[in-house]
């Protein structure tokens, strides 16, 4: 006899993608709110940035066929597609309402070749129909991706982030992540806090800290980096902070080494040249 129990395919995609005990996660799906941005202008070329030393790739579903060559290696990371569009994330259409609309369902997501899929919340709108609306559309596309076995990052992206204080935007993020929890996400991704660590051991799933904005050098993102896992964080979702650097395969190769391993920032900015 064995208590051993079989692992399904939820499980064993959750198992790979924290395979190193913390996970790091490159965004490259900014052009699904934004347009074409610096850096990922030519998405297929910004793929082939990619270190195949990362556990995953953030992307729309559209872009996975284009971006084929980032997950055909031996060592591929996983394909993270984000399978709603909400009008919080497009700054420059200049929206309010951050409503939130099914954007493409699982099954065609899976046939496309997601592994892991991206399902976002936003609460506080300033409508509370419109706030239930969003937990309806992130519950339903969290079953629906559960009955496939395919694990949900549930992203808790706060209305009006920037105009927030640190203290208001630490609540909002609290709040809604273990909401996204209760919900059933796998794993959460969301804003880096000034209490950090409360939204980590709230959750009983990994919480993954966002690079958010370009900062003014590699150095501060992956003192960030470092924070956030510090704080207690399962790994990292960088987007621009990964991408927008003049050797995007050094920086990714040194995040890892951050998450990963926990190596000192100066030493990996001394390892691999960054500025």
């Amino acid at each position: 006899m064995t208590n051993d129990k079989k692992l399904d395919g939820r499980e064993i995609r959750l198992r790979r993608l924290m395979g190193d005990g913390r996970a790091v996660i490159i965004a490259i799906d900014h052009g699904l709110f934004d347009g074409p941005i610096p850096g990922m202008e030519n998405l297929p070329a910004t793929a082939e940035r990619i270190n195949p030393v990362v556990d995953a790739v953030l992307l729309a579903p559209g872009m996975i066929r284009h971006c084929g060559s980032v997950f055909a290696g031996p060592k591929r990371p996983l394909a993270v597609v984000r399978l709603n569009w909400n009008t919080v994330y497009c700054f420059k259409l200049k929206y309010t309402a951050a409503k939130s609309v099914g954007g493409y369902e699982p099954l065609d997501a899976l046939r496309e070749g997601m592994d892991i899929a991206l399902v976002s919340l936003t609460l506080q709108t300033g409508d509370e129909t419109r706030d239930a609306e969003n937990v309806e559309i992130f519950a339903c596309l969290t079953n629906a991706c559960h009955a496939l076995g395919i694990p949900v990052i549930g992203e808790y992206f706060p209305t009006d982030h920037a105009n927030l204080s640190p203290d208001d935007l630490h609540a909002d993020v609290l709040l809604g992540s273990r909401i996204v929890a209760e919900l059933g996400a796998d794993a959460i991704k969301t804003f880096y806090t000034n209490d950090f660590r409360a939204v980590t051991e709230s959750c009983p799933v990994p919480v993954f800290g966002l690079g958010a904005e370009k900062l003014p050098t590699q150095a501060e993102a992956l003192a960030l980096a470092a924070r956030e896992v510090n704080d207690g964080a399962g790994g990292v979702v960088f987007g621009r902070n990964a991408i927008q650097v003049a050797d995007p395969f050094s920086f990714q190769a040194a995040l890892c080494d951050v998450v990963k391993r926990g190596a000192a920032v100066p030493e990996v900015v001394a390892a691999y040249h960054l500025a």
